[in-house]
């Protein structure tokens, strides 16, 4: 599995030189550059083309991306032309409240989702499952930036219950207790908001598949031998109805990372998907592009990693 494991590894490098050609592409077709706007009328025109000239903004894009690549190469992924840091530095600020983010984000969506679907798929057609099924319906129909509006309205303002946005409350001092609870106070409402979301497919895949193994012959022989019903659903159709939420764990986790541009730009979360909407608005391309390369690697891993959770919750199956 360890040579598979390589292989698969080694042929992300192809997919990702190729998706930073279009990415690169697209970005230089776009409209203006850094330098766009800042012209003010006392300033000299020609100051802002030798500043764009400087910056090599002025060179067709083939010549801007082999020294784009070139600086790659030597560790220099460019530089923030808006924050006027070096561009991996920025990110790096950004990646730590995104991953926490999105792990309270996967804690709270497979704790809501995991008893809805099985409880769903048991007592089908019940009030219950036709409950759930509403649920499911009005979180898969409703876009995510509106209902992140309708989270800071009810529990910011109307109840007063969480923080609207930041990560943490001003002139707490960091390292202690209370930084570290005022963090998770200001994490939870944009991770519920996220996990509402997500549920929906992760209930809908368990409950049929409960739906399924109810008629399977395994099951009807161990309720011929008096298993409890109880266990029959925790030990046989459980096991089996998991298999494929597991396949889609490695895409969940990681499509979190860029499902969260609009809570966290809603949130006035301070993330990569907050950082990924600036840099477009600022014309920020080398963060733009960074960034996009990185949702692009997250996605090729995600699919990796859910072949490696399916080899482990089902040893029948290897993966190619």
């Amino acid at each position: 599995m360890w040579k598979t494991i390589l292989r698969r590894i080694i042929l992300m490098i192809p997919q990702i030189f190729l998706l930073s050609i279009i990415v690169f592409v697209l970005a230089a077709l776009m409209p203006g550059d850094a330098l766009t706007g800042l012209q003010d009328p006392n300033v000299d025109p020609s100051q802002i083309a030798a500043m764009r000239e400087q910056l090599g903004l002025d060179k067709p894009w083939p010549e801007r991306y082999i020294d784009w690549m070139t600086g790659i190469f030597h560790g220099d992924w460019g530089r923030s032309w808006h924050h006027r840091q070096p561009t991996l530095k920025i990110i790096g600020q950004r990646v730590w409240p995104t991953l926490q983010l999105s792990l309270l984000t996967v804690i709270i969506s497979y704790g809501i989702a995991l008893p809805l679907g099985l409880f769903s798929g048991r007592y089908q057609n019940s009030g219950f499952d036709k409950a759930v099924n509403l649920y499911t319906f009005v979180t898969y129909a409703i876009p995510s930036f509106v209902l992140g509006l309708f989270m800071i309205w009810l529990f910011g303002y109307i109840l007063d219950w969480f923080p609207t946005t930041g990560t943490v409350s001003p002139g707490i001092e960091p390292g202690t207790l209370d930084f570290a609870l005022s963090r998770l106070h200001h994490i939870i409402l944009p991770a519920i908001t996220m996990a509402l979301l997500s549920t929906t497919s992760t209930i809908q895949y368990l409950r049929t598949g409960v739906i399924d193994a109810k008629t399977e012959d395994y099951v009807r022989t161990a309720k011929a031998k008096g298993v409890p019903e109880s266990v029959v659903y925790r030990k046989h159709i459980f096991r089996n109805s998991i298999l494929p939420i597991a396949a889609f764990l490695g895409f969940t986790i990681t499509g979190l990372l860029g499902g969260s541009v609009f809570t966290e730009t809603v949130f006035n979360y301070p993330g990569m998907g907050k950082l990924f909407v600036e840099s477009i608005a600022l014309r920020d391309f080398s963060v733009m592009i960074a960034i996009t390369l990185i949702y692009g690697f997250t996605t090729l891993l995600g699919s990796l990693l859910s072949d490696i959770i399916m080899v482990f919750v089902d040893p029948r199956i290897r993966i190619k």
